[in-house]
């Protein structure tokens, strides 16, 4: 008899959506509130300490190294070879902040990996 596939409750799909949601949501902000937002981005440069100022710092930092993408790909591949609702939601997350902050692809690669992984059987309990 065939394993079931790895496939997350209706409640926790809930739960994964919110959290892609939020994700893509706080990266538009930053990215068009902060980042080229002209106004904004100048202030925060020359050294302004707000917590906008100090998002835009830390996102700045992520995406010079592409943390975003790192981040989103390793989640994914871990969720790949053991799936876990944790993991997805860390790699959605992850993949959300890397798409719109122009770490798309290593995010991308994550994204298909994450929809590869519910084609995978779900972990047996021991």
């Amino acid at each position: 008899m065939r394993r079931p596939l790895f496939l997350p409750t209706a409640r926790q799909t809930n739960w994964l959506l919110i959290i892609g949601f939020l994700s893509v949501g706080e990266a538009l902000y930053l990215r068009y509130m902060a980042i080229e937002n002209g106004n904004v981005s100048l202030a925060c440069q020359a050294g302004q300490q707000t917590w906008l100022c100090s998002a835009f710092r830390l996102s700045i930092v992520l995406f010079n190294h592409q943390v975003f993408g790192a981040v989103a790909l390793v989640a994914a591949v871990v969720n790949l070879l053991r799936p876990s609702v944790v993991l997805m939601a860390l790699a959605i997350a992850a993949a959300g902040f890397g798409v719109v902050l122009h770490n798309a692809d290593l995010s991308a690669l994550a994204a298909g990996l994450l929809i590869l992984s519910l084609a995978r059987p779900a972990p047996v309990s021991e």
